[in-house]
């Protein structure tokens, strides 16, 4: 089966460790052009930004992650206690406490993103309710019982 860009066999995937991954979002958060970056080491920009994204919302951890729909996800997500639930349950040990900053993290961006929605939602009322006023002002008083406020039918 050929692809565009040649034959799949051509193809070959590269495999990336987390340290790399973070030493270039470092790079990249320095201040370092991302195409220059990607140019310099031979990486598609979509990745450098995918790795750059996936810093931002969970840290180093980020960066190990598996692309793609996660197995269980939404049962886990159903069945799950509330976000924050493990950080109050349990004192943080070494190998728990960057599990609890990620896990604080994700709720961070969560709660944000939730902001954000809520925001926008808000504005979106606001806007109709001024748009129903101005209507309703355009359309004058409403007519009183039993008469119409329509004009006489264009059907002879």
């Amino acid at each position: 089966m050929a692809f565009l860009g040649g034959d799949m066999s051509n193809h070959r995937v590269r495999l990336f460790s987390t340290a790399f991954k973070e030493d270039v979002v470092r790079r990249l958060e320095s201040g370092e052009a991302l195409a220059a970056v990607s140019k310099e080491l031979g990486i598609a920009r979509k990745l450098l930004y995918e790795w750059r994204w996936a810093w931002r919302r969970h840290g180093a951890a980020g960066l190990n992650r598996r692309r793609g729909p996660k197995k269980g996800l939404r049962r886990k997500m159903a069945t799950s206690d509330p976000p924050g639930a493990a950080l109050a349950s349990s004192a943080p040990s070494a190998e728990g406490t960057s599990a609890s900053v990620a896990e604080l993290a994700r709720a961070k961006a969560r709660i944000e993103e939730l902001e954000r929605l809520v925001g926008r939602q808000q504005l979106d009322l606001d806007f109709f309710r001024k748009a129903l006023r101005l209507a309703d002002a355009l359309q004058g008083p409403a007519p009183a019982r039993g008469e119409t406020n329509s004009s006489r039918s264009s059907k002879i």
